[in-house]
């Protein structure tokens, strides 16, 4: 089937499907990113994506996990969870920012179905509203500290600021990111600096700081429990591909500047964040004395402790309050959008329609703000401990599919697929490699099996999800993968370099132009259809007949 370019009419541009269809078109929601959309440089989406993690909660889960255990095996659960996150990360980057898909898609080809990757789609959502509570707590605590505000107040102004920020998409997240990234850096690296080198001795206390517990020295039960905390942080990768997915294409000329950019701003993203968790232990243990266990771990006490040592006392609150706002403004933008994406994709895909990706903006803004009023982050580390089991299981099983399963037992196809009709409603590779993992693992957190192997949970989701992936490949040969094995249309999917054809096709339901990735072959027509018009045709006439 070759390349066409139909005109548009009346009736087809103002149907509910085109209606949809142009909406996503802002910035490719729920769909593959084409060439044409593109346009920025390599550095340019990496920065985008960086700016996405100067939350502030980094500092708040490092100083709990530092105030129970002590520095010690706070720096080293710190350390475990960042080679974990930056060893499953890589591959997921890798996958999002050569093809052009977020986590979602690439989680579909991935072990997971067309409709078993709902599941996660709703992991990878509550992760998003979970973490835009615990910035927005962190917001209302600076701003009752600076303007008087209640909390209740600070938490419904947190939530509300970001909505006008959020409806355009990546073009008006990618300029606010790279402008407030430089002031983010200063505002938080100045005063560390400051007091290391004015205070030497603030380093010797912190290093020998034993934790509430008092028992000092390193033990791997309290290395696990601190690291299973800040393996909650895993779906941040979900939000770096909502990102690198813009990524323009991989050639010879600009490979050194992609490559960079991608580990940089895919798995790298970890880097910046454990060294954010070891500065929240340091300075919760530096004010610790000054305001007390229940407030060091709340970054706008802990920047107020930091800045009070360097400049005069009127400029300390306004400077504290000000990196505070500044850093939840930037992570709660990309925690609403990607939010919002998660939601709206589970729910197009289970009921056929479209409602608008707004609407989900504000359901997960909904799901926030109760979080907020209901007081998450008093107890904070309890609930990432939990969610870490079901994100870890996620993950690891999505990584050990495309690195093992696609590439070494060649059992997985290595071309990524996501479109309707292409894949199995439910593969059970993925999904029984999930289940069986955060279910265990949840089981373990919760001291079903003995209070002793409650500190390993986490542990146990990464090598149930590691050994079941490849388990199950082999055991159902890989015949869940792909339901037909082509697509309808010759031409191949990928260019003579490897990146996603840019030749367009005209989608004869919508009638609007797509690149060949984004579309199949009519079961009905002698024509092409796209893969949102396949999502929402709830009949099926669409859709390619099984093959395999």
């Amino acid at each position: 089937m070759s390349a066409t370019h139909s005109p548009q009419t009346a009736t087809a541009s103002d149907s509910p499907t085109s209606q949809a269809t142009k909406e996503t078109l802002e910035d490719y929601t729920l769909r593959f990113a084409p060439r044409s959309y593109r346009r920025w440089t390599p550095m340019v989406v990496a920065t985008t994506a960086l700016g996405g993690i100067a939350y502030m909660a980094d500092f708040s889960i490092g100083a709990g996990i530092g105030l129970a255990h002590g520095t010690g095996n706070a720096l080293l659960a710190i350390a475990v969870a960042a080679v974990v996150i930056f060893i499953t990360g890589f591959p997921l980057a890798y996958y999002g920012a050569r093809y052009n898909i977020d986590l979602d898609l690439i989680t579909r080809g991935s072990g997971f179905g067309y409709y078993g990757s709902v599941l996660t789609s709703v992991i990878f959502a509550s992760f998003t509203f979970i973490f835009f509570a615990l910035e927005g707590s962190i917001m209302a605590q600076g701003l009752k500290l600076g303007l008087g505000l209640p909390l209740w107040l600070g938490y419904a102004i947190s939530t509300l600021m970001v909505i006008p920020l959020v409806i355009y998409g990546m073009k008006a997240l990618s300029k606010l990111q790279v402008w407030t990234t430089p002031i983010w850096l200063l505002l938080m690296v100045a005063p560390l600096v400051y007091l290391i080198s004015t205070d030497p001795g603030s380093v010797d206390h912190f290093l020998a700081y034993t934790g509430t517990d008092g028992e000092g020295g390193v033990n791997t039960a309290s290395v696990l429990l601190g690291a299973g905390v800040c393996l909650s942080l895993i779906a941040q990768i979900g939000e770096q591909i909502d990102y690198l997915r813009f990524m323009p294409p991989k050639t010879e000329a600009n490979k050194r500047t992609w490559w960079t950019a991608v580990v940089m701003a895919g798995p790298g993203w970890v880097v910046l964040g454990a060294l954010k968790q070891a500065i929240g232990v340091f300075l919760a243990v530096y004010i610790l004395a000054k305001v007390g266990p229940t407030a060091a771990p709340e970054p706008i006490q802990q920047f107020r402790g930091a800045f009070d040592a360097m400049m005069p006392s009127w400029m300390v609150v306004p400077l504290a309050v000000a990196l505070v706002v500044i850093s939840q403004i930037k992570i709660n933008v990309t925690n609403a959008y990607s939010g919002s994406l998660a939601w709206t994709n589970s729910f197009t895909r289970v009921t056929g329609r479209y409602p608008g990706r707004m609407v989900f903006v504000l359901v997960n803004l909904g799901f926030a703000l109760a979080l907020m009023e209901a007081d998450m982050f008093s107890f904070l580390n309890s609930i990432l401990g939990f969610y870490s089991n079901c994100a870890i299981a996620w993950v690891v099983t999505v990584a050990t599919d495309i690195g093992i399963n696609k590439y070494l037992l060649k059992l997985s196809p290595l071309q990524p697929e996501f479109r309707r009709g292409m894949l199995h409603a439910v593969n059970p590779v993925g999904v029984v490699a999930f289940v069986a993992a955060s279910g265990l693992s949840i089981a373990m957190y919760f001291h079903a099996l003995g209070d002793g192997l409650q500190p390993y949970s986490p542990v146990a989701a990464a090598v149930i999800a590691f050994v079941l992936t490849p388990l199950m490949a082999v055991v159902t040969k890989g015949r869940y993968y792909l339901r037909r094995a082509d697509d309808g249309i010759e031409e191949p999917l990928l260019d003579a370099e490897g990146n996603p054809s840019a030749t367009t096709y005209d989608c004869h339901v919508c009638q609007q132009p797509y690149e060949r990735p984004d579309v199949t072959a009519c079961a009905t027509h002698d024509a092409v259809v796209c893969s949102l018009c396949l999502s929402t045709d709830k009949i099926g006439d669409h859709v390619l007949p099984a093959t395999a």
